[in-house]
């Protein structure tokens, strides 16, 4: 990390910044000259800034606000260094951390330490988790409405309207070491979509997330357009997702979801049946705002029901077709609000513990699961709370450090919305989201 400052002499200020549960960056800004030093020593934040609600406001009643007199933790840089921070210019970087206490234990409440806590469950089995990711975003040109207007899905039209953000854009994946892959034009007008590829580090995977999350907001800025990965920016287009897919390998790197044929091994079956058992109970995590649950209606290629399907766009678990030994799952509930690395945690850490117990899935949907008589996923904000907060199916999953702060933090979110107007949550939503 050090050689990198001294190999970047043009590097004027670094952000140092971790992941709230928000998915919200939080840190600060310092000069070059005093960045070396955070390599050997870290630096120091409260507890309390990854438990922020969605404005940036302390979370009433916290334990780690005034009960412990808003007491300091150790920020530690991640494995991923210093990275350079292309919509800002050449004399920016930022160095990803994460939190500890002063005796060097993982704080439980930052994000990035509940999916390291999974990964340390696949090590343990002798199992890698191969992952990718596919997040959808708006962009909205004020200057330029009729750019906003229309549907256009994998047209070239709307992708060449954007053809200079979309260079900024892959040249700044390039040097972020964002394995960013084919970006479409999607279903809704300045919809479009982007895949990051397949990495067998289910920590590196959430990182690219959530950097690139922060990537397209800055370079869109840069442009003078917005970007948002809201869930439903808008009422009457289609929502934002982002899809998760993920296989499995062995200590000898073989895919334990391939049996050599199109239905999957018993092992498939198990993690479909996991991440089926956990879905309602870590909604909160999959549709973590009041807005996104304006995506998950019938019809508008988002899941309403608790199922899975070969090739089949409608349910929650799709299992894709292609080669055996490519064989994986996609979970689609998700939206593009939600915090990458409680939800790969979610989504890896049930698919675990359906592999460890054996797990049975009901049998594979076939047609239109929207018109099918099945389990829904729930429907409101409210009723995700209550069940990720009683639900003993996530005890594997999460620390019960994280799931109490998370509880506080939609609580005080709720009320803070509850006196606002669709409209007005929108235009508050889209500063942050």
């Amino acid at each position: 990390m050090e050689s990198w400052l001294s190999e970047n002499p043009d590097i004027r200020s670094v952000r140092i910044a971790a992941s709230d549960l928000n998915g919200q960056a939080r840190g600060k800004r310092i000069p070059s000259k005093f960045a070396g030093k955070l390599t050997k020593d870290g630096a120091r934040f409260p507890f309390s800034v990854l438990n922020l609600d969605i404005y940036g406001e302390d979370i009433a009643h916290s334990p780690l606000v005034f009960e412990t007199g808003d007491a300091d933790a150790v920020v530690r840089p991640t494995e991923r260094g210093f990275l350079p921070m292309p919509w800002l210019g050449s004399g920016s970087a930022l160095l990803p951390v994460w939190m500890f206490y002063e005796d060097d234990r993982p704080f439980q409440g930052d994000p990035r330490h509940a999916l390291a806590r999974i990964k340390e469950r696949y090590t343990k089995m002798g199992f890698t988790a191969v992952v990718a990711t596919e997040l959808e975003f708006y962009l909205i040109d004020p200057k330029n409405p009729t750019l906003n207007t229309g549907v256009d899905t994998l047209g070239l039209r709307s992708l060449d309207a954007f053809d200079g953000f979309f260079n900024d854009l892959y040249d700044a994946c390039d040097a972020m070491d964002i394995p960013a892959d084919a970006a479409i034009s999607e279903a809704g007008a300045g919809q479009f979509e982007i895949n990051l590829m397949h990495v067998d580090d289910m920590l590196k995977a959430a990182d690219d997330a959530w950097l690139f999350k922060l990537l397209v907001r800055g370079v869109a800025q840069k442009h003078g357009v917005t970007a948002s990965f809201m869930a439903k920016p808008h009422a009457d287009q289609s929502g934002n997702g982002m899809h998760v897919h993920f296989s499995v390998l062995d200590a000898q790197g073989d895919n334990i979801f391939d049996d050599g044929g199109s239905a999957g091994s018993e092992r498939l079956l198990s993690a479909i049946a996991g991440c089926l058992n956990a879905m309602p109970a870590s909604m909160l995590v999959l549709a973590p705002h009041a807005n996104s649950y304006n995506r998950l209606v019938p019809g508008a290629h988002a899941p309403t029901k608790i199922c899975w399907a070969y090739e089949n766009r409608t349910v929650a678990i799709r299992v894709p077709g292609g080669s055996h030994k490519a064989r994986r799952i996609e979970h689609r509930v998700a939206g593009g609000d939600v915090n990458p690395y409680l939800l790969l945690s979610a989504v890896l850490g049930a698919a675990l513990d359906g592999i460890e117990q054996d797990m049975t899935p009901p049998p594979p949907v076939r047609g239109n699961a929207y018109a099918l008589d099945v389990a829904a996923l729930p429907k409101t904000w409210e009723d995700a709370l209550d069940r990720f907060e009683t639900d003993t199916a996530l005890t594997q999953i999460f620390p019960k450090t994280l799931i109490e702060n998370m509880c506080l933090t939609k609580r005080q979110e709720m009320k803070t919305l509850a006196v606002l107007s669709e409209e007005e949550r929108i235009a508050l939503y889209l500063q942050f989201l």
